[in-house]
Formats: structure tokens, sequence, C-alpha cells
């Protein structure tokens, strides 16, 4: 998973599907390292270095734990060495990984709604192409 340096607490508020006053107690009870956000008013905005310690405790929660389950219970997938990936295969792998997490809960709605054959409908690859 791929995660900025720094976010506000806002922004990871957001991404966790917590309130910001979570966040904000996260940070005082785990003494994560910040820095104040100037020209915010009232001074009390600050971004929060994401750093190994803030990515554990994030991938501990609740919200975390939840959207990885699938993942976790899928049968482990084999590594395959990249250089024997298809040309087809490596473009998708390259849009896959770029993908923020919005766009790849959406992409696992689509698939699960229309399966592989109603994707591939859409992409107008059928078996009639083949």
């Amino acid at each position: 998973m791929k995660l900025p340096t720094k976010m506000t607490t806002e922004e990871l508020a957001d991404f966790l599907g917590v309130a910001k006053q979570t966040v904000n107690r996260w940070i005082r009870e785990q003494k994560w390292t910040t820095e104040s956000l100037s020209g915010v008013k009232g001074g009390r905005a600050r971004l929060i270095h994401i750093d190994k310690s803030v990515r554990s405790f994030i991938m501990k929660t609740p919200s975390m734990r939840h959207r990885l389950a699938p993942v976790a219970m899928a049968e482990p997938t084999p590594a395959y060495d990249a250089a024997h990936y298809s040309p087809a295969l490596r473009k998708i792998v390259d849009v896959l990984q770029n993908m923020t997490p919005d766009e790849l809960e959406r992409l696992g709605v689509l698939l699960s709604r229309e399966g592989i054959r109603g994707f591939m409908h859409r992409l107008g690859i059928n078996d009639e192409n083949a």
C-alpha cells in the first residue's frame, strides 16, 4: 500500500473512515511526529509524518483490516518474475499499481457485480473476437 510521506489529520481521517478527533487522539497517544501548517486559522492544522510506526498503527486499525480481509483470505499467489509477463499483463499490472485505493475498490465492486465476462464485454473484448 502506498501512502504519502505526510498527510493532514483530515486526509488520514478520510482515508481510514474515522473522525478527525480520533486521528488527533492517536497523535497524542502514539506520540506521532507532526508539523504545523502555517497560514491555517487557529494554528491547529498539522501534517502527520507517515513513518513506520504510523504505518504499522494504521494497518492494525479495524477499517484497514476490513479493507484487506478479502486479500488475506484469498489463496496465496505465487510470485512471478515480471520479466516473464506478457506485454498486456505488464500494462495491466502497471495500471493496477497506480490506482488509488478508491479506484481499486470501485474496480473490485465492478468485477464482483459483472464478473469477468461482463468486464470483458465492457472493454469490447468478447469470445467472438478471440
